[in-house]
């Protein structure tokens, strides 16, 4: 069940249009933070130096004045526009469902989300849609235009061809023209050196990587009881298996996995975000948001 101003997964099952759903999302866990999501480019105090004739009486402080009889102007520090790359993993284990709606439906959910939210601040946003290599692209701009063109890539979108996350990223990493936040929504079923490998290439580019791993929850618990028939997704067959003679080794492989993804991601200083489909989409905004104001004020644009 969804927190209060949230949005749940399965209202967003409902919508029809991708659109709707972003600013549904967007707009909904902007008013949960108390902010609006349409402030486009802002700025944060600096300092004060002493006025000097030629000044706008309007930037003089003066709760200043009134304190010290002195004249200071206040300076701020303009944040600049960012630019958001997306990159969306369409790889066939993506469309695994337990769940009236797939990983795929979730990460595009997400990614359309950002999207809204980057361009609403007047920032710039790109998407790559990738399997083992890339797929489709729009390329980064901003305005209204663009996000339609997200929007529509977004939708008409399918997950297919084989997992190679770390594969993938390392061939987009040098075709990333705009470097900015580069934001990865993907099970990051794959290997896990392989994947730092690609995020290694990102950062080496100077790109500024979060990775938002989507799972299903029947992934995360594996909570089956009965016999069960497992179709591979990328050609490896059907597989007959009792759940119950595999459940642990498989549970200490996953986690195992994940442990060590997100560590090694830490060591690099670059976030990971584990998100369940049956969670709200707070997490995706909340970490991009993070991430912008970090960069903003860190001067890096």
């Amino acid at each position: 069940m969804a927190k209060a101003g949230t949005i749940d997964p399965a209202v967003l099952d409902r919508l029809s249009h991708l659109s709707l759903v972003a600013r549904k999302v967007v707009e909904g866990f902007m008013a949960g933070h108390h902010t609006s999501p349409h402030r486009g480019s802002s700025v944060e105090f600096a300092q004060h130096r002493p006025y000097a004739p030629g000044d706008e009486l309007r930037k003089l402080d003066w709760k200043v004045f009134a304190r010290s009889d002195r004249l200071v102007v206040k300076e701020y520090i303009e944040e600049t526009n960012l630019s958001c790359n997306l990159l969306l993993d369409a790889s066939e284990s993506m469309a695994f469902r337990s769940l009236e709606w797939s990983k795929f439906d979730y990460a595009r959910w997400c990614a359309a989300a950002i999207a809204h939210l980057v361009l609403g601040q007047r920032d710039t946003a790109g998407l790559v849609i990738f399997d083992d290599a890339h797929r489709l692209k729009v390329p980064p701009a901003n305005g209204a235009p663009q996000e339609a063109a997200i929007i529509s890539m977004l939708e008409n979108a399918e997950p297919q061809g084989p997992t190679a996350v770390g594969q993938a990223l390392n061939l987009l990493a040098p075709r990333l023209r705009h470097r900015g936040i580069t934001a990865v929504f993907s099970d990051f079923i794959d290997d896990v050196e392989t994947i730092l490998d690609g995020v290694k290439r990102l950062l080496f580019q100077g790109h500024e990587p979060i990775l938002f791993q989507v799972l299903d929850p029947l992934e995360l618990s594996f909570d089956l009881d009965a016999l069960v028939r497992l179709e591979g997704l990328e050609g490896t067959g059907d597989h007959k298996i009792d759940p119950k003679a595999i459940r642990e080794a498989y549970l200490e492989e996953i986690r195992e996995h994940n442990r060590t993804l997100a560590r090694q991601a830490r060591a690099l200083s670059v976030d990971f975000v584990r998100i369940s489909t049956d969670e709200p989409l707070d997490a995706a905004l909340s970490a991009y948001l993070a991430k912008r104001t970090a960069r903003a004020r860190g001067g890096r644009g």
